[in-house]
C-alpha cells in the first residue's frame, strides 16, 4: 500500500480504499473475509456508502481492535432503516441513521462524516434548512465527527458547498468518462470546470475521495465504453490517482478476489498502467493541459516537468506556499533546455517547452 497525507489533519490514508456498495452480495462470510484481507493487505479506508446493512455488521465484527488504525467515511443522508439504502435530507431521519451506523460498527466516533450526496442546489439549501447541516456541525463540536466532507456529482454543487470553508474533504465521480465526455446521469461539467474543481481542492487542502472510478464498469468494456476502447482497472486507478487532490481511489468490491485484483495495480508496470492512449479522445478544450501526468519523463535536462506545472497551477489558484515549494525544487523551468522530449511525449498535446518559459518569467527564474 502506498498512503497521502490528507492536508487538513495529516492522516496517512491508503491511495486505494475500498468501496462497500456491492460487499453484501457475497454474504456475511466472505463480506468478514473481504474486510479482514483488506487490513491485511493495508487498507485503511472504507467508504460507506452501502448497498445494504451488511458491510456494516462486517467492519464492526472484523475492525475490531485495529480501529484507531482505520477511517470510516459515514454518510448523513444514507437511510438504511429499511436494510437497503435509501437517500434522505430529513434531519431527524438522519440522526437513527447515523446512529445505527455507530452502533453496527462498534464505534463512538466517526472519521469523516459526509454530507450525502448533494447533486442539486436545491438539495443544499434543503440540507441546511430542515436541521441536518446543524447535526452535523454539533456532531462535529462534540468530537463525535473527526472531519466534515461531501459527496457530489455536480461541480457547481461542489464549489457552494467548499465556499463554506467546512470541508476537509470531497468524494466526487473521476474518470475520464465523466472528465472528458459529458452528458449522461453523473457526468457533469464541462472537461474545464471539472479540472478547476480538482485544481481548487487541491489549492485549498480539500482532499478528494474517488467513486465510480472504472465508470460503473462502462470503461472496461469496448461496448460500453465511451471511446470505442476498453481501459484497465489500473489505467483507471492511475489515471484517477494523477488528478490534482486526489488522496484515495475507492473501487467497490464484492469479495476477495476483486479486492486481490484491484491491489495488484501496485505490482503493475508501466506498460499497465499507462492511460495515454486516452489523449487521442479528449475534447478541444481539454488539450494541451497538462495534467502531471509525467508520460513525457525521463527530462533530458532533470526537470521534474509535472511538478513544475502542479506548482505554477497551484499558484495561479491562489496557495500561497506553492511558490515556496517551486524555489526549493533542484530543478525550475528556468533550466529547460527546449529539447522537445516532452513535447513529443505529451498524450494530451501540452507544449511544455513554451510552457516552461511561461512559468519562468512568472517565479522570476
Amino acid at each position: 500500500m502506498e498512503y497521502r497525507i490528507l492536508p487538513h489533519g495529516g492522516e496517512a490514508i491508503g491511495v486505494i480504499g475500498m468501496g462497500s456498495s456491492s460487499l453484501g452480495q457475497a454474504g456475511p462470510k466472505e463480506a468478514r473475509a473481504t474486510v479482514a484481507l483488506a487490513l491485511e493487505k493495508g487498507v485503511n479506508y472504507f467508504d460507506l456508502a452501502a448497498g445494504d446493512t451488511e458491510p456494516f455488521a462486517a467492519c464492526g465484527d472484523t475492525v475490531g481492535g485495529a480501529r484507531k488504525k482505520v477511517f470510516y467515511q459515514v454518510h448523513f443522508g444514507a437511510d438504511y432503516s429499511t436494510g437497503k439504502y435509501g437517500w434522505t435530507l430529513n434531519a431527524e431521519t438522519i440522526k437513527r441513521s447515523v446512529a445505527w451506523q455507530l452502533e453496527t460498527l462498534k464505534t463512538d466516533y466517526v472519521d469523516f462524516g459526509f454530507i450525502h450526496c448533494l447533486d442539486e442546489a436545491a438539495d443544499w439549501d434543503a440540507y441546511r434548512a430542515d436541521g441536518a447541516m446543524d447535526y452535523l456541525l454539533a456532531l462535529k463540536h462534540q468530537g463525535v465527527v473527526r472531519h466534515i466532507g461531501l459527496s457530489s456529482h455536480t461541480p457547481a454543487v461542489a464549489r457552494q458547498v467548499l465556499d463554506t470553508g467546512l470541508l476537509d474533504m470531497l468524494m466526487f465521480s473521476v474518470n475520464p468518462a465523466y472528465d472528458y465526455r459529458t452528458g449522461g446521469e453523473f457526468a457533469i461539467g464541462s472537461a474545464d470546470e471539472r479540472w478547476q474543481l480538482y485544481r481548487r481542492c487541491q489549492a485549498l487542502g480539500v482532499g478528494i475521495t474517488v467513486m465510480k472510478p472504472f465508470c460503473g464498469g462502462q470503461l472496461l468494456d469496448a461496448a460500453t465504453s465511451p471511446f470505442g476502447k476498453a481501459l484497465t482497472e489500473y489505467q483507471c486507478i492511475r489515471y484517477a490517482l494523477e488528478r490534482p487532490g486526489v488522496v484515495t481511489v475507492l473501487p467497490g468490491v464484492r469479495n476477495r478476489a476483486d479486492l486481490q485484483r484491484v491491489l495488484g495495480y501496485f505490482d503493475a508496470n508501466e506498460a499497465e498502467t499507462d492511460y495515454g492512449m486516452l489523449g487521442a479522445y479528449t475534447p478541444a478544450e481539454a488539450s494541451g493541459r497538462c495534467v502531471y501526468c509525467n508520460h513525457c519523463q525521463p527530462c533530458p535536462a532533470g526537470l521534474d516537468v509535472g511538478l513544475i506545472n502542479k506548482y505554477y497551477d497551484l499558484a495561479l489558484a491562489g496557495d500561497a506556499l506553492a511558490a515556496d515549494h517551486y524555489d526549493h525544487l533542484g530543478k525550475t523551468a528556468g533550466d529547460c533546455i527546449a529539447c522537445g522530449h516532452c513535447d513529443s511525449r505529451c498524450p494530451f498535446g501540452v507544449a511544455q517547452s513554451i510552457r516552461m518559459e511561461e512559468i519562468a518569467a512568472y517565479f522570476g527564474r
